[in-house]
């Protein structure tokens, strides 16, 4: 029998690529072709970027390029990315899961700005919450608990009454800055000890508890 734990929270804070929609094979092809411009290695490209705004991932690649340069290259990569949706579908579970959350404390909080994380959850089918926190919102990138901060600030719930799906290590390492308990969702997501983690969201059940609270069972 699996083990189940069990969360409870007043309000869920949701990451979007690799946790509710999988992006994977357009990050792969869009950064893949970055790396090739820029004479890199692409598997250590893809080792960075994935959690991380487009040009926070480009300063640690090209330390030596201008802040200027980067935010107008990702621009164009950010609109490259929203052109192609090509094999954007959601995480095994994810539509059960939002459809679980409906009128429960929840937001997005994704590193994609508002126009990319509005086309991918639509190629996926996925509905958008009502709050979300995209790359407009926030001055810094995760792994900075920025985006989380705020994502509880505007549902009004104390950091440490929420849970952080994340799967990646800038993600987890910024739900976690936040003082916020993580369930890492994915293969990418045990390598970064968040608090629990699941294969995809089909291992997560959704209760709403008498007092108010979400009771999240996790196998």
């Amino acid at each position: 029998m699996t083990a189940t734990a069990v969360f409870t929270a007043r309000a869920l804070l949701l990451d979007m690529d690799g946790t509710l929609v999988n992006s994977d094979a357009v990050v792969e092809r869009v950064w893949r072709r970055w790396a090739d411009r820029h004479g890199l290695d692409g598997d250590e490209v893809m080792k960075v970027v994935h959690g991380r705004q487009g040009h926070a991932s480009m300063a640690l690649l090209l330390p030596n390029r201008s802040r200027e340069q980067n935010l107008a290259e990702n621009a164009r990569m950010l609109a490259e990315e929203t052109s192609d949706m090509d094999g954007v579908v959601p995480v095994p579970g994810a539509p059960e899961f939002l459809a679980g959350l409906r009128g429960l404390p929840h937001a997005l909080v994704t590193s994609a700005d508002a126009a990319l994380s509005t086309a991918r959850m639509a190629a996926a089918g996925l509905p958008l919450p009502d709050v979300r926190i995209t790359a407009e919102s926030v001055g810094a990138s995760k792994p900075d608990p920025e985006g989380f901060l705020k994502g509880a600030a505007e549902l009004g719930v104390a950091p440490a009454d929420c849970v952080v799906f994340e799967d990646s290590g800038v993600g987890i390492a910024a739900g976690c800055a936040a003082g916020m308990r993580v369930i890492g969702v994915g293969p990418r997501a045990g390598f970064h000890q968040p608090d629990a983690v699941v294969r995809d969201l089909t291992r997560v059940r959704v209760r709403a508890a008498d007092d108010g609270t979400i009771r999240l069972h996790v196998a």
